[in-house]
């Protein structure tokens, strides 16, 4: 028992030290000494800060606009039906430039209940929130109607990427490629108010018919 008392006092002991030394070095102390640098590699590089003049050039600036004609790495954008929905022409393009696929879809829905819905509805017939609220704003059509059903996908996109009437630009927002996922899903919402019974699939077709005679209201007359 003495021989245990007396290790537990010296690792007492030993811990104790260590935080008297742990202590001694947080204290707050001023040193003129330059810091320690392991690995100073560009730490003290000659550089310009933003906006600093730069005697160098004519017109003293020290951030430079690209060249003239140079493009950066990744920024080429020649296919101007994916990146601005029109054609050759300067047409809007009838047909999405992307494979239509769930995973597409799926995305489309996430980016239009963020960015669209609040206007324009969950189910694409202009009674979002904002516009049931009365909160005094130009109310958002309807995708549910023939002229809007008649316009091609890059009408769509360009009303994203563009603003339309009252609807502001969302390019800043929403990325190209989510443009056109959320014109695939406004599609989407269009055929699911408006198919044809020939185009709903077999192994969904029952579940739509019992949903529609369950709405079905009967009179007493």
């Amino acid at each position: 028992m003495k021989t245990a008392s007396i290790m537990s006092e010296r690792i007492a002991s030993v811990f104790v030290l260590l935080a008297v030394f742990a202590f001694a070095g947080c204290r707050a102390t001023i040193s003129d000494k330059p810091p320690i640098h392991i690995n100073p590699n560009m730490d003290f590089q000659e550089r310009f800060d933003p906006q600093e003049a730069n005697a160098f050039f004519a017109d003293g600036r020290s951030m430079r606009p690209p060249v003239p004609g140079t493009v950066a790495r990744g920024f080429l954008n020649e296919d101007v039906r994916f990146y601005e929905g029109i054609d050759e022409s300067g047409n809007p393009v009838d047909i999405a430039p992307v494979a239509i696929t769930m995973a597409l879809l799926e995305r489309g829905r996430k980016q239009y209940d963020i960015y669209c819905a609040v206007c324009h509805g969950k189910a694409g017939d202009g009674l979002g929130p904002i516009m049931t609220g009365k909160f005094g704003y130009v109310p958002a059509p309807s995708y549910h109607t023939d002229a809007l059903r008649a316009m091609p996908d890059g009408h769509y996109y360009g009303a994203i990427a563009n603003g339309i009437r009252t609807m502001p630009s969302y390019a800043q927002q929403i990325s190209v490629a989510d443009r056109w996922a959320i014109v695939a899903y406004i599609r989407a919402l269009q055929k699911s108010q408006y198919a044809l019974e020939s185009e709903i699939p077999a192994s969904v077709l029952e579940e739509v018919r019992a949903r529609g005679a369950a709405n079905i209201t009967v009179s007493d007359n």
